[in-house]
């Protein structure tokens, strides 16, 4: 932060969610293969780890399999980081303005940086739902002509006419997905804002290298998943539970937190964790080396 506070409207808003819709883009690119080995980890016993499910996948399903359910989130997870970068650039300003009414500087607190991410997060969620919902379920669904979606608007009705409605079926979840989502990204832009504003001491934003742009978002994502996996965890079992027409396991999150701590103890919410840390680093250094880059771009 410089010190001023910015303005612009309607113009300023529609180049934040350009540029987030570009590090969207990016994210999914990178980040699919390694989803889809961690969702496999976190749904089912039948891998020992990472290696051996990444194995597994490729012998049984080709190596087309890594980017099972890509169409869904391509489109959705760009509107999605588009969402969450514009939401918090806005809760940023408005923090902004607030700070200078006052009568102190208007850059933000680490507090406020956390409130503005998790803002993003809670306004990502409407959105987040249903896409990672859509993309769980076409990732762990049976291989081959035992599927059970072809493809995800098939999914989606579905999930609406046999799932239980909207609440129930399409946006199941949604409650522990809203708690992940505030956690996760209040603690990702904190992080990521957090090392710029170390090296904004020594120079202007726009001088800080590509190189540390990068490898400051890949550090904020280790930081997003350190502080949110195990809702993550309970989100995905949640979202796959009675995924082959069985009875449903679990009756909310907490059922769910409660039968997998009885089950699997403290390690039953860590399981996957690896693969998901592996693909956070370059994930979240390519999202925030687009968005940054687009924003000096079209500034």
């Amino acid at each position: 932060m410089d010190g001023t506070v910015e303005h612009g409207g309607l113009n300023r808003t529609i180049k934040d969610l350009f540029a987030g819709a570009t590090g969207g883009v990016a994210q999914v690119l990178i980040g699919q293969p390694f989803d889809i080995v961690k969702v496999r980890l976190q749904t089912t016993s039948e891998y020992v780890n990472a290696a051996d499910a990444a194995r597994k996948i490729y012998a049984r399903e080709g190596p087309l399999a890594f980017y099972k359910g890509t169409l869904a989130p391509l489109i959705g997870i760009g509107v999605c980081v588009s969402v969450q970068f514009g939401a918090f650039h806005e809760a940023r300003r408005r923090f902004e303005n607030y700070n200078s009414k006052l009568g102190h500087p208007p850059n933000l607190s680490y507090g406020q940086y956390y409130l503005a991410g998790a803002t993003a997060g809670i306004a990502n969620t409407v959105l987040s739902t249903p896409i990672e919902h859509v993309r769980i379920r076409l990732q762990t669904q049976p291989h081959g002509p035992n599927r059970l979606y072809n493809g995800p608007v098939d999914c989606i009705k579905k999930l609406i006419t046999r799932g239980g409605g909207l609440g129930n079926g399409l946006y199941r979840g949604s409650g522990v997905t809203l708690l992940r989502e505030a956690q996760a990204y209040g603690v990702w832009f904190l992080a990521f804002e957090y090392m710029m504003a170390q090296t904004i001491k020594h120079t202007k934003r726009e001088d800080i290298p590509s190189w540390k742009i990068a490898l400051y978002g890949g550090l904020a994502g280790e930081a997003l998943w350190l502080s949110s996996y195990p809702l993550d965890v309970i989100k995905s079992k949640l979202q796959t539970d009675g995924l082959n027409g069985s009875a449903k396991i679990y009756e909310s999150g907490m059922d769910c937190a409660r039968k997998l701590w009885a089950s699997n103890g403290m390690m039953g919410f860590w399981r996957g964790l690896t693969p998901t840390l592996m693909r956070a680093l370059p994930v979240s250094a390519g999202t925030f080396f687009v968005v940054e880059t687009t924003m000096r771009l079209i500034n």
